[in-house]
């Protein structure tokens, strides 16, 4: 074994250094952006800046938070998930017709349920990705299509109202016992478990050890195709969630519930620091990006602009953040040597 040399292994944490500094730096940039737009946004529309406001953007984010910390975990490893708009869309349908039809039926068993068949949903994304081996973004590309139209083939393209639907379903998400709205409370206890699972747990480090370097993790033993499978089930399983959620929320399943969805999840990831390279990601940082993008939407509305321009600010704050993403990476290689 060669021992590394003083110059080595200062050049090492150099770069370990310069990495963490770059993602605080990017999760400062995003708080000070969103400070910044909160001041520009309340001078605009005073109405902005009160507690109703802020409370219906939490709500707003509080279903992209959960998918968006899902994708984080697939996006780390390398991978995409596309198809969660159309898990929630199918699996919100479903949870919908056996809550119309059961109107008895406890919330507690409607939030599993929801979560058992994202889950078994996931677990498709993955069998294709790991045993098909076939790309992420081929695969839930086409279990987008697959899932959107099984939507329509399961409700033969009738809507769920609210009037079908019994008030302590729809209480579900905008209860607020503790003072928050429980869908809130729901998304940050999901982001605290998955922080610490990222974080303190041997196989959220398998994550991020897939994804900085796949080659290297398996030969540490590492087994690469089971953390893949397991990411996109997780992925199914947050997505699970979020439709049971989302029609709690809206008081209705459509057939085209949170179509284009996904695109958001991405761009709250990214836009939060996520690499898309792999290997990197924080918590934080997709929370803050989520909050970004759900302030943007509301302070477009209250200033009355067209609807067109919150796509064109998600497509844009993507795009800065994968040129900054590539930024990093170069000035880590220039760093290397």
């Amino acid at each position: 074994m060669t021992a590394q040399t003083p110059t080595a292994i200062q050049t090492s944490v150099a770069r370990e250094g310069i990495l963490w500094t770059l993602i605080r730096f990017r999760e400062a940039g995003i708080s000070l952006f969103i400070f910044i737009l909160v001041i520009a946004v309340t001078l605009r529309a005073p109405s902005f800046l009160t507690l109703d406001n802020f409370q219906d953007i939490l709500l707003n984010i509080s279903i992209l938070a959960i998918v968006a910390l899902a994708q984080t975990m697939v996006i780390i490893t390398r991978g995409i998930d596309l198809s969660v708009s159309s898990m929630i869309g199918l699996v919100g349908m479903m949870v919908a017709f056996v809550v119309k039809e059961n109107p008895e039926i406890p919330v507690l068993l409607t939030v599993l349920l929801g979560m058992a068949l994202g889950t078994v949903l996931g677990t498709f994304n993955g069998l294709i990705i790991t045993f098909g081996r076939v790309p992420p973004i081929i695969a839930t590309l086409g279990t987008l299509s697959i899932y959107r139209g099984l939507v329509f083939y399961y409700s033969q393209g009738t809507w769920i109202n609210s009037f079908e639907l019994p008030v302590a379903f729809k209480t579900l998400s905008k209860g607020t016992p503790l003072g928050l709205p429980n869908m809130v409370l729901i998304a940050i206890l999901v982001a605290v478990v998955v922080y610490f699972f990222l974080n303190y747990t041997r196989t959220g480090r398998d994550i991020f050890a897939v994804g900085s370097n796949p080659e290297a993790a398996q030969f540490t033993g590492i087994r690469k195709q089971r953390i893949t499978f397991l990411v996109y089930l997780i992925s199914g399983l947050l997505s699970g969630l979020a439709a049971v959620l989302w029609v709690s929320r809206f008081e209705s399943a459509q057939t085209n519930t949170a179509a284009g969805f996904e695109l958001q999840t991405v761009a709250a990831s990214v836009v939060g620091g996520v690499s898309i390279s792999g290997g990197v990601g924080t918590v934080t940082g997709v929370v803050l990006g989520a909050l970004l993008l759900g302030i943007i939407q509301n302070s477009l509305t209250l200033i009355r602009i067209s609807p067109f321009w919150q796509l064109a600010a998600q497509g844009l704050l993507i795009l800065i953040a994968v040129i900054s993403d590539k930024w990093i990476l170069s000035r880590l290689e220039r760093t290397d040597k």
